[in-house]
């Protein structure tokens, strides 16, 4: 099995190190690259809410978790809410709508094809464009899955997700940091931003007090209770995979094995076969998230259990109020 390649060590050190340092000119270049072609962009505006779930760096920060609470939220209010993804590391390009009876997560990504089981989801670089076409398909606001960088749609909204274990890493732009973009210019186009998971790093503490910043951890569902008394294997192609295995172990099913592998991996015939051995092994049950378990090919699938991940908001009213103010706002 191809196991993950964790992110460089160097990137998470609270004070840059050399290696910063000595890649700092080239960010610098894809920094004003980046600003320039923000600065000419002329954003489309649509006619619906726009709430954009994004983060400020690479890696998993909770934002598609936070993209399917919210457009749940959304339902409950009877509102029909469409997504928009870029749809990345699937094979098509888009523009088009996730079908999950006639696409794979291999033709569409992964997190767009997860969403689909639950909510209309659109693909496509151009972001203007899927608005228009999820506009026409009856939605009444639109969620963007990413999209922070993207200058193709003026957004209602915009809400950074961060992990509160890792923050904002050396605080450096790619390749010198896990920054897409500098944390100012990030934070000055941001409504809010969501910590999620304990803030090891205090990050509140450093953000503008005119950032509305809340909190979330996350849980797993109910589905972990069948897990009791077995021995767990965990697998997981997530943006931190700790995170993931650090979660059963809270909840009282810690895994005697945890297997990471990179984050979008596409799961080979050999990973499949290997993982399938582990599957039969007496009293085992092999766990892993949903965004894994819809790229596994049927015959694997039933011998998989998926332990979804839930949010537990600090302030249970505060995913309200913000969608309160992206209706007020319009």
């Amino acid at each position: 099995m191809r196991l993950k390649l964790s992110p460089p060590a160097f990137w998470q050190k609270t004070v840059p190190g050399w290696q910063a340092r000595a890649l700092k000119p080239v960010s610098l270049v894809f920094d004003t690259v980046g600003f320039v072609r923000a600065s000419r962009a002329r954003p489309a505006t649509a006619s619906l809410p726009v709430l954009c779930c994004g983060n400020l760096s690479v890696g998993g920060t909770g934002k598609t978790i936070l993209v399917r609470d919210l457009a749940a939220r959304l339902v409950a209010r009877d509102e029909r809410p469409h997504i928009l993804s870029r749809g990345y590391g699937g094979r098509l390009k888009g523009p088009l709508r996730v079908d999950v009876h006639h696409h794979t997560a291999q033709d569409v990504g992964d997190e767009p094809f997860m969403l689909a089981q639950d909510f209309p989801v659109w693909i496509g670089g151009n972001r203007a464009e899927t608005a228009q076409l999820a506009t026409e398909a009856g939605a009444t606001c639109l969620v963007m899955d990413d999209g922070l960088q993207n200058t193709t749609l003026r957004q209602t909204m915009r809400l950074v997700t961060v992990d509160g274990a890792v923050g904002l890493g050396n605080g450096q732009t790619l390749p010198a940091g896990p920054l897409r973009e500098p944390v100012s210019r990030g934070l000055m186009r941001a409504d809010g931003v969501i910590i999620i998971g304990r803030d090891d790093v205090n990050l509140s503490t450093l953000l503008p007090p005119s950032i509305t910043a809340l909190t979330a951890r996350l849980i797993p569902s109910a589905a972990i209770r069948r897990l009791q008394g077995k021995q767990i294997i965990a697998f997981a192609g997530i943006g931190r995979p700790s995170k993931f295995f650090d979660m059963l172990r809270e909840a009282g099913a810690p895994p005697m094995r945890s297997i990471a592998f990179d984050d979008h991996h596409a799961y080979t015939e050999r990973d499949c076969r290997r993982l399938s051995v582990l599957a039969r092994q007496p009293r085992t049950a092999l766990v892993t998230t949903r965004k894994d378990w819809v790229k596994l090919p049927v015959w694997l699938r039933d011998d998989v259990s998926v332990i979804d991940v839930e949010l537990l908001w600090a302030d249970p009213e505060a995913p309200e109020r913000l969608l309160d103010q992206l209706f007020a706002t319009v």
